[in-house]
């Protein structure tokens, strides 16, 4: 019908079957397939990326970027074969000490109690003041937000509602300068990461089964785990 826009396909970057080192995405003589959000989301893009523009924005993209490269060996070696040496928590504290933050909040899981005590503990080897929080802070039942007896982990127990609103709430307050979230569950990571007025950052993600690596379900997805 004349007038009418021509549909177009969802951008499904996950599915493109351009070599990587011919994709315009990363190379400006390179192509890409029709939902390509490169190709054909130009204006778009171009607006967005005037954020970077913002002092602020700039400073904390240029620094993330160039602590990713710095997560990499002899990089001045052709060809250069990719040699990562750094892993996230070292990665975390070195963006921390560049960014300049010396306040840090750490959001984390009743479940990952030890484990958080252990970053806790670190960051604070390395000179930053942490302030964490627990899921459970404020001791809310569950039924604050209409959980059913059949609906709770242990039915007929009591249990405390999961807070990441109110997590989020204690930095803000703390005036923490980088938030790290580990093993929040699926949505409320969510809701902190909503709240949270600080940047966010993600030490560890809860999977229970897999001892919190979701890719592993991945990895197998064709032998153990093919029922996904």
């Amino acid at each position: 019908m004349p007038g009418m826009k021509t549909p177009q396909k969802d951008i499904k970057c996950a599915a493109c079957g351009v070599a990587k080192e011919k994709r315009i995405c990363r190379t400006s003589s390179g192509t890409g397939p029709d939902f390509c959000p490169t190709l054909r989301e130009k204006s778009r893009v171009e607006e967005y990326i005037r954020e970077y523009k913002k002092k602020d924005i700039e400073e904390f993209a240029r620094n993330a970027s160039i602590q990713e490269a710095e997560c990499y060996m002899n990089r001045h070696e052709k060809p250069y074969v990719v040699f990562p040496v750094k892993p996230r928590l070292q990665e975390t504290i070195e963006f921390a000490r560049r960014m300049s933050y010396r306040k840090l909040g750490l959001a984390f899981c009743a479940g990952l109690q030890k484990e958080a005590a252990a970053v806790q503990k670190l960051f604070e080897d390395h000179g930053f003041e942490v302030v964490s929080v627990v899921c459970k802070v404020g001791g809310i039942p569950k039924e604050y937000i209409g959980i059913r007896e059949e609906d709770k982990i242990m039915i007929g127990s009591e249990e405390t509602m999961c807070n990441p609103v109110s997590q989020a709430g204690v930095l803000n307050d703390a005036g923490v300068e980088f938030a790290m979230m580990m093993g929040l569950c699926v949505g409320h990571d969510s809701l902190f990461i909503k709240y949270c007025r600080a940047p966010v950052t993600v030490l560890a993600v809860k999977d229970r089964v897999l001892g919190h690596n979701p890719l592993a379900a991945l990895y197998t997805i064709d032998s153990y785990y093919a029922r996904l």
